[in-house]
């Protein structure tokens, strides 16, 4: 009887172990996509806000003529700022993802015809 008490404890203590185990960077083309999938919902919620702000637009422009029809007068619109288009979609290049950036700041101009133990010699004196 008191074996079975200890089996969900040993499962529970395994399962948080291995709740802990740590995950391999991404790779930079995981990076990549991670900023472009970013960028794109971003666009997304820009357009659904535009689409908004224009059907919101439409039914105040409707509900004043409707009044002015039936006779009514319409209370004074409020101020609000112009609905703003956000365009195409246009995916960031990889250089703003980070996709093929070194590792480092650069030593050296990548077009230098210096050779890679020229490159590493400390200057002389």
């Amino acid at each position: 009887m008191n074996n079975r008490r200890r089996y969900p404890l040993l499962l529970g203590a395994l399962l948080a172990l291995s709740a802990h185990a740590k995950l391999p960077p991404p790779s930079d083309e995981a990076k990549a996509k991670a900023a472009e999938a970013a960028a794109k919902t971003a666009w997304s919620d820009k357009t659904a806000a535009f689409q908004l702000c224009r059907a919101m637009d439409r039914s105040v422009d409707h509900y004043r003529k409707s009044a002015k029809a039936a006779g009514k007068e319409a209370p004074a619109p409020a101020a609000t700022p112009p609905c703003t288009d956000p365009g195409p979609f246009v995916a960031p290049p990889l250089e703003a993802a980070g996709a093929h950036s070194p590792p480092g700041p650069a030593t050296v101009p990548p077009s230098s015809k210096a050779t890679a133990a020229e490159q590493q010699a400390s200057p002389k004196k």
